[in-house]
């Protein structure tokens, strides 16, 4: 009796080994065709986001040039406001 559940859990045991290496083969070969390869998605879909990167490498740096030359010209245009409403107040006066 025991020799004939040894032999039954031998045989449980190497089933589950199978369907387990079965379902592993599987995978690999689902993630393989998904990015394994250079013509996969993914690996066509991480070459375009590397030159994105290299395109747009420099933007932070010139952004920053940009927010200062905007901060001066903002405080250009304050001085405009200033002499805009300052004609405008003498204008109103001088009709009155």
């Amino acid at each position: 009796m025991s020799l004939l559940l040894m032999v039954i859990t031998i045989l449980a045991v190497l089933l589950l080994v199978y369907v387990l290496v079965h379902y592993l083969r599987g995978i690999i070969k689902l993630l393989t065709s998904i990015g394994g390869s250079g013509s996969s998605y993914l690996a066509k879909l991480r070459l375009g986001l590397r030159a994105i990167e290299t395109e747009t490498g420099h933007l932070p740096v010139q952004v920053t040039k940009l927010n200062g030359a905007l901060t001066e010209v903002a405080g250009g245009l304050k001085v405009v406001d200033e002499q805009l409403e300052e004609s405008i107040n003498a204008a109103v006066k001088q009709k009155v």
